[in-house]
């Protein structure tokens, strides 16, 4: 759509500082609001042919979707695709951060970024929370352990073989409840840092249910249930993938999809000189932080396809792709090794792949591959 003019918005969570740029004229107005979409629309509505454009961030998509309900056509623009001059680093502030929005966006040179309607970025939040209580849960126990080693209490149970037995199961927690510790200060610290621990894991566990529950909507099932086809990919892995996503037939190819998530190379060739380094890790670090972690089961999977796939109706084109996937994942994963390669890099290789597969099947799913 051709507009005459570009507005850009620099956004905070009790004000918007707009920029209107005419193509016309060059001429350049600027007027700041309280965080009131009706009267940014108004605004905005009384020039000719506008478009308005502001930056992704944590200030989330409700304003553009209450600008867009409002009839202004409004975009937000990937803050990772926005190159800012060096001279414009030293001379921050909101109007000159709108008038830059709205330079690029008359120069065509905005990136938008795809915006979830309400019930999707809902699912992603939910998913987000679930992950947010994983890091929780770790570092209330980490808080524990270090106060029973303060005491020198140290878990050494071993088991028949010989090996010292794992941590946070039955035994280890009557193991922690049968300490007795000779101050009554550091007894009730003791008890704080193991409520933390048992409330958090409650929580970790409803939401989990929860998410099992939603990913059985008519809206996510199909998808959810192709991606579960893929070794190391649950329920919560699955949900997650696809409500971040929204849809994947928005990423034309599986290398823009892996790019995405952050699991290319970075490169800085020059000439005849190629040189490619570390992953670029620009793009969504929730899903790639998942799949990394999915990946770590290739280290030890056979190359058959995944079974107990139990009350999963897949379509049989599906499964058998997914399978192909699996033994291929294998089959480069024994090639990492062969070649001596370091796991934590063969691992993030395997990732970069595995995200390949999830692309695939999802566009499957949605009929556009």
């Amino acid at each position: 759509m051709s507009y005459a003019t570009a507005i850009g918005l620099d956004v905070h969570a009790r004000s918007i500082t707009a920029v209107a740029l005419s193509r016309d004229t060059g001429e350049v107005l600027a007027k700041t609001f309280d965080y009131d979409p009706a009267s940014v629309a108004g605004w905005i509505l009384g020039f000719e042919e506008p478009k308005a454009v502001y930056e992704s961030g944590v200030t989330g998509f409700h304003l553009v979707r209450a600008l867009r309900e409002m009839g202004v056509d409004c975009a937000v623009g990937a803050v990772s695709k926005m190159h800012k001059p060096a001279a414009d680093k030293r001379r921050k502030n909101d109007r000159n951060d709108a008038e830059f929005l709205a330079r690029q966006l008359m120069a065509h040179n905005v990136v938008e970024a795809f915006v979830p309607d309400e019930r999707t970025e809902g699912a992603r939040n939910l998913s987000r929370a679930l992950e947010d209580l994983r890091d929780d849960l770790a570092r209330a126990k980490h808080r524990l352990t270090h106060q029973l080693i303060k005491w020198g209490c140290v878990w050494d149970e071993k088991a028949p073989d010989g090996k010292r037995k794992g941590t946070w199961t039955r035994a280890h927690w009557e193991w922690i409840r049968s300490i007795e510790l000779p101050d009554a200060c550091a007894r009730e610290a003791l008890d704080l840092y193991i409520s933390q621990v048992r409330h958090i894991e409650a929580q970790k566990k409803a939401i989990e249910k929860r998410i099992a529950q939603h990913a059985q909507e008519e809206r996510w099932q199909s998808r959810v249930e192709a991606l579960r086809c893929m070794k190391g990919i649950e329920v919560a892995t699955a949900f997650a993938l696809v409500v971040e996503v929204g849809v994947f037939n928005r990423f034309d190819s599986a290398r823009s999809f892996s790019s995405w998530l952050g699991l290319v190379p970075s490169e800085r060739s020059s000439g005849e000189r190629t040189l490619r380094g570390g992953i670029t890790k620009a793009g969504n670090s929730h899903l790639r932080k998942l799949l990394v972690e999915a990946s770590w089961h290739y280290t030890r999977a056979t190359g058959e396809r995944k079974r107990g796939m139990y009350g999963c109706e897949v379509p049989i084109h599906i499964a058998n792709h997914a399978a192909d996937g699996i033994a291929r994942l294998v089959k480069r994963r024994e090639g990492f090794v062969a070649r001596r390669m370091r796991p934590v890099v063969a691992n993030v290789a395997t990732a970069r792949e595995l995200s390949c597969w999830v692309w695939a099947l999802g566009r499957m799913c949605e009929g556009t591959l």
